[in-house]
């Protein structure tokens, strides 16, 4: 079982080298095509566009054995990125990056349900978490790292790189990962019907508002270490790894508690720590050590608060697994965005580099309401199917 869970996390390290390693490599991508920065920034709207079509699509691919289909999906990974690293001009790289955002989605939700069926019993939320784990270890090494081979050789050895690792996923899945039959077909009204009930929009509402609550803050996280707590460029790097290094600590910690208490009451209370966490952040965004333990503590947030609510749809999503799991990282990429303008539009209004981490304290209060109110509904029975 371990060994076709690792096989799986393979898949989200190049996943995750390949949604943030953009951000690093930005500026030399623009300079090689010749094109302003805002320009080149397209380039990672169309990876979320991708995820965001990618994702509902697994629909048309219910019927598909789950080992193919993730077999499938790797192969996606291979195609996008060894076409983004071959790119001879910028609309094709486009083209390349929407090919890469595709499986993105569907190879968590498919993977979630994956990791269901081959944890053992009171594991499935730890399975989940070494799932979402791939992408956690890309922020540690695997981004700083495509930035480093872009900045010595090339960008487009950055992309070689995350095909290379989307290869190895494809091999790792089809040789370790057992046959595992497809999922009952409900045909297409059926794969919608878990919509029906409340506890999927409640966990919908938690993913979106918990985790906007930091990227509020997150998305500008350069300029508030570089300008508020004076540290420098080149201590960035160490920073962003520290950052790193808190989201494995809070998925790997998350997923053991949610299998020893329950998937919903964990996620809530890492919602509730960010009411003063973010706070914190702001008014202590100047003191180094300090903002450097909020960093550390928020990002843990941030992935804890994913990795068992990735679990738990599946558990709420009878029918329509493979598009609840998709539907988490949709909520996820559309987070994304939308706190990323609303700390922008923050600052802008005059409020301050910090500011973006006050606003996303009504985040993290709706996040934290939406999930205790889950919790309490359900008993924390995350066992059963649900019923209104």
């Amino acid at each position: 079982m371990k060994h076709s869970l690792i096989a799986l996390a393979i898949g989200t390290f190049a996943l995750g080298i390949a949604e943030f390693g953009m951000m690093g490599i930005l500026g030399d991508v623009a300079d090689s095509l010749g094109i302003n920065i805002v320009k080149a920034g397209h380039l990672i709207s169309m990876y979320s566009l991708g995820v965001a079509v990618g994702a509902p699509s697994l629909i048309l691919l219910r019927r598909m054995p789950l080992k193919k289909l993730m077999m499938l999906l790797a192969g996606f990974i291979v195609i996008g990125n060894t076409l983004a690293a071959l790119a001879p001009n910028f609309g094709v790289l486009l083209v390349a990056r929407f090919i890469s955002g595709l499986p993105h989605g569907a190879y968590f939700g498919a993977g979630a349900i994956v990791c269901s069926r081959l944890a053992g019993s009171g594991k499935g939320a730890q399975a989940v978490a070494v799932l979402v784990g791939g992408m956690t270890v890309a922020n540690v090494v695997g981004v700083p790292g495509a930035t480093f081979v872009s900045n010595v050789a090339s960008w487009r050895v950055a992309f070689a790189i995350v095909a290379a690792f989307g290869l190895a996923a494809y091999i790792s899945i089809r040789q370790l990962m057992p046959v595992l039959a497809a999922l009952p077909d409900t045909g297409i009204k059926g794969q919608f019907a878990f919509l029906r009930h409340y506890q999927p929009w409640l966990i919908y509402t938690g993913v979106f508002f918990g985790q906007a609550s930091v990227y509020c803050w997150f998305s500008y996280i350069e300029p508030v270490m570089t300008d508020v707590a004076h540290f420098t460029g080149a201590q960035m790097t160490p920073v962003m790894t520290l950052a790193g290094c808190g989201m494995v600590f809070g998925n790997y910690i998350a997923g053991k508690l949610a299998d020893r208490f329950n998937a919903a009451i964990i996620p809530a209370w890492i919602a509730a720590l960010l009411l003063a966490i973010m706070p914190a952040i702001y008014f202590f965004a100047d003191v180094k050590w300090l903002v450097l333990l909020l960093t550390f503590l928020a990002t843990g947030c941030l992935f804890g608060l994913g990795g068992p609510l990735q679990y738990l749809i599946v558990r709420y999503a009878k029918g329509g697994e493979m598009l609840g799991g998709a539907g988490i990282q949709i909520a996820f990429n559309v987070s994304n965005a939308m706190s990323a303008a609303v700390g922008g539009a923050v600052i802008n209004a005059g409020f301050g580099l910090a500011s973006p981490a006050l606003a996303g304290v009504p985040f993290a209060l709706i996040g934290a309401t939406a999930l205790f109110i889950l919790n309490n509904r359900t008993h924390g029975c995350t066992d059963k199917t649900p019923k209104d």
